[in-house]
């Protein structure tokens, strides 16, 4: 009975989250397009792309971005979502030899808009719905489900999106990322962890009651230490933070946060080990506190954009031949994520293509590779993270990163 209500009460806080913290996981912040991110490094190796076109009647899936709203605006999202399909129709051989129709709707992050694009998506009869991202699954997903409809996606933000039967995200955002560090700090030596957390949103209080059940299962003590949104120097948080000495020192917050911390760290606490999602090293965080900074610092992370993994070679070319402007470094390839990690469960469907089918594909996908995963997989039985059964996957990636911010060495955490 104990265990059953322990249970109980964690999956509760997950699912109270809210989308400030799952976002800031997501490596997103307001009004961010990724365009201030390193151009496309066209030193880095492609390849050529197989001739293997689609024909016949064309299957409709959806694809509603946050694009245009004041808050919010990710086109790089749709860019790499509509390159993914132009690859899955020219060169992959589209599903059963039939092509992709990405049909394309654009939220702006507010309740009206995003209900418009779901009842379009069901007006168009679309077989599938991806999101790449955004706070308004609740306007959404009931839309979509009622009319049989399955939501997918490369990470859910918001409560809904991880708990319902239609909805299949690819990776575990927040759970993901503290399983990974408690499971990186337990194999480092790692016994005591300072997790700096931006204050907003009652994040250090969500992740303080998801994470610590999960590194004391590790064997790891965990000291969520808040810190004020935009305060310019956080000395007195990290410096109480970092009282009784811990071994390592984690970072879950926007990019604002992630130089002021970063910054700091080196007068404080200098060589003390950083664990760090991707906000914290995105080419601007890189440039505000300099790449000699920047190294050694652990990115934990469910995408491998510049190895020379074959799934990392492949966005890299299908980029280069699809969507040469979109830069490659930014968080767009979440559309490109959530396109083809799709279409890798669906690619073998025979005959009638529909909604039903499509779900009954992602149900039973099990161990399939997610797209620039670095071999990272995904199965969508809902036992990943049982208190969230819309994750199909707890495991990332994580790697030191060089002076540009680029991590390498990854392997597999959580």
């Amino acid at each position: 009975m104990k265990s059953r209500r322990t249970s109980r009460s964690r999956g509760q806080v997950i699912f109270g989250v809210g989308a400030s913290v799952l976002l800031t996981v997501l490596g997103v912040s307001a009004c961010s397009d990724g365009s201030d991110s390193d151009s496309p490094d066209s030193s880095l190796p492609t390849t050529s792309l197989p001739a293997d076109a689609a024909t016949g009647a064309p299957i409709k899936v959806g694809f509603i971005n946050s694009e245009g709203g004041s808050f919010a605006s990710f086109p790089a999202n749709r860019e790499t979502a509509q390159a993914a399909a132009e690859y899955i129709n020219a060169n992959a051989g589209g599903v059963d030899g039939r092509p992709i129709e990405l049909v394309i709707c654009k939220q702006q992050e507010e309740p009206a808009s995003a209900t418009n694009c779901a009842n379009q998506m069901v007006e168009q009869g679309v077989v599938a719905v991806v999101v790449p991202g955004g706070a308004q699954g609740p306007a959404m997903l009931p839309i979509l489900s009622g009319a049989g409809i399955p939501y997918v996606g490369p990470v859910g933000v918001t409560p809904v999106e991880l708990i319902s039967p239609d909805s299949f995200m690819f990776t575990a955002g927040l759970p993901g990322v503290l399983a990974g560090m408690a499971q990186y700090s337990a194999q480092n030596g790692i016994k005591k962890l300072a997790l700096m957390s931006g204050d907003g949103g009652g994040t250090p209080a969500a992740i303080s009651a998801i994470g610590n059940p999960i590194f004391q299962a590790a064997g790891i003590e965990l000291k969520v230490v808040p810190i004020p949104t935009a305060v310019p120097d956080p000395t007195p948080q990290l410096t109480a933070g970092l009282s009784d000495n811990p071994d390592a020192v984690a970072i879950v917050g926007d990019a604002n946060m992630c130089i002021s911390v970063l910054k700091t760290m080196q007068t404080v606490a200098p060589g003390k080990d950083r664990l760090v999602v991707p906000t914290c090293v995105a080419p601007d965080v890189v440039k505000a506190v300099g790449g000699s900074v920047m190294e050694g610092i652990k990115d934990f992370t469910t995408v491998d954009i510049y190895s020379d993994d074959p799934d990392s070679v492949l966005y890299r070319s299908v980029m280069a031949q699809y969507a040469p402007e979109t830069d490659i470094g930014g968080y767009g390839y979440t559309g490109y994520q959530g396109v083809l990690g799709l279409y890798r469960v669906i690619e073998n469907l025979t005959g009638d293509i529909s909604p039903a089918t499509v779900t009954g594909a992602l149900k039973a996908a099990k161990d399939i590779p997610l797209p620039i995963g670095a071999g990272l997989k995904f199965t969508c039985n809902g036992t990943a993270i049982p208190q969230l059964p819309s994750i199909c996957s707890k495991t990332l990636l994580v790697g030191p990163v060089d002076s540009e911010g680029k991590p390498s060495n990854l392997t597999s955490v959580g």
